[in-house]
């Protein structure tokens, strides 16, 4: 693995973005908006090639990118929304032109960066492999030979003969990624999407991303599923704000990651303008996410989850024993856990005006690769009190915690289980 197939060089793309427009609050206002906007519209024209001047309108996506991939190697690639990650394999995908800098690839490239990403919609599925296959070179013989592979890989063998239009967006991404993955490029770019697919084939995929990077094929993988990335992934890099934040081992950088609270703001929620707000004089403020220590809201099974809940009240409810409620809901709002601290005889006394109550699970009980919302319950006596509904946010994300190195399978598992005993009576 000693061969550069990638290397990027002082990389960069910038967009020109649209400002709001400030509307006018009166008639006359309107009226004179009306006359200004030919003007407008032309210095808006003028602006979209003007790149040459910073101003507000200008926006990085990159700025000044530099590394190097070698043959065979399988880099991660993860940051927050908007760090740059999409913009990047767009470029080496060679889907959209940097502004700057130099990018050196050396062998084919096929990549799934959106679901459907180069299939024709009127096209069939056995139509859309071939004229994948023809662009990355290949002659109608070598597809020959790989077509079964692939529609067995894909498992959508019943709709091989079905216009692509007609396929959900789950059956897409299979398609997409068993084309990309048998059609034998030297460079797999892999977005996002495969959290389309549902956990069987994710881990298919998983496995076929490292028996490619076996045979010498190089793998870019952007994901947030760290535990994926982790796993699959010796080099990382680490994108924020358009700027490489890190570029090493893949625990070093999923570490900063979780360090610099990268992953998301949400694990520190403002709940001062929440729409179910009491005027009781009671009610809490915010509400800050840690998990194992670390403030995020990306959890794993097994794991610890503290939630400190900041707090004000008048001095007039002072010394009462409060109530302090936590409800869990899965994506389609349904009830996966709640309590108060009187379902475990806890006492909440609060003596100060301003303050935090922290609650801890010790251990995060759900086996899942979902989105789940908090909401809260805080207040005492049936009438000073406030339910704050989807308050706060997390991303819990399939993971090995037995160590087994059997994941497992999420179809059919829900819930965290430390361990079990087989005994052979």
């Amino acid at each position: 693995m000693t061969n550069s197939v990638i290397k990027v060089e002082n990389l960069s793309k910038r967009y020109r973005i649209g400002l709001k427009e400030k509307q006018a609050d009166t008639l006359v206002g309107q009226i004179v908006n009306t006359l200004k906007s030919p003007w407008e519209n032309f210095k808006r024209l003028y602006q979209l090639n003007r790149y040459g001047e910073e101003d507000e309108t200008v926006f990085w996506a990159l700025k000044d990118i530099n590394f190097e991939v070698k043959e065979g190697e399988v880099l991660g690639i993860i940051g927050k929304n908007g760090a740059g990650k999409s913009t990047l394999l767009k470029i080496l995908s060679q889907i959209t032109e940097p502004n700057s800098g130099k990018i050196e690839i050396n062998g084919r490239v096929a990549s799934l960066l959106e679901v459907g990403t180069g299939f024709h919609p009127e096209l069939s599925g056995r139509e859309n492999i071939y004229m994948n296959g023809t662009i990355l070179g290949m002659t109608k013989r070598e597809i020959d030979t790989k077509l079964d592979e692939i529609i067995d890989f894909s498992g959508v063998e019943k709709f091989m003969d079905t216009p692509v239009k007609f396929y959900s967006s789950g059956m897409k991404v299979r398609l997409g990624f068993s084309v990309a993955a048998h059609l034998e490029p030297e460079i797999l770019i892999i977005d996002e999407v495969l959290a389309v697919g549902d956990f069987e084939f994710q881990a298919k995929c998983l496995g076929k991303m490292e028996n490619v990077s076996k045979q010498g094929r190089t793998v870019l993988f952007v994901s947030h599923n760290l535990e994926a990335i982790k796993n699959l992934c010796t080099r990382t890099i680490l994108l924020k704000q358009g700027l490489v934040a890190f570029n090493g081992n893949t625990d070093d950088a999923v570490k900063t990651y979780l360090d610099k609270g990268e992953i998301s703001h949400s694990y520190k929620n403002d709940l001062k303008n929440h729409p179910n707000k009491n005027k009781y004089g009671i009610g809490l403020t915010r509400a800050e996410i840690k998990i194992d220590g670390i403030s995020t809201n990306e959890i794993y099974a097994g794991q610890r989850l503290s939630i400190n809940l900041f707090y004000h009240v008048e001095l007039e409810h002072l010394n009462h024993p409060m109530d302090v409620g936590f409800g869990l809901f899965d994506s389609e709002e349904k009830g996966l856990l709640a309590f108060n601290n009187n379902n475990f005889k806890k006492k909440v006394l609060l003596t100060q005006t301003d303050g935090q109550i922290e609650i801890t699970l010790p251990y995060f009980p759900f086996y899942s690769s979902d989105s789940m919302s908090i909401s809260f319950y805080f207040g005492y006596m049936g009438d000073y009190y406030e339910v704050l509904d989807h308050a706060a946010s997390l991303n819990c994300a399939q993971n090995d915690y037995l160590g087994s190195g059997l994941a497992l399978n999420q179809k059919l598992n829900s819930v965290y289980v430390s361990d079990v005993e087989f005994v052979v009576c």
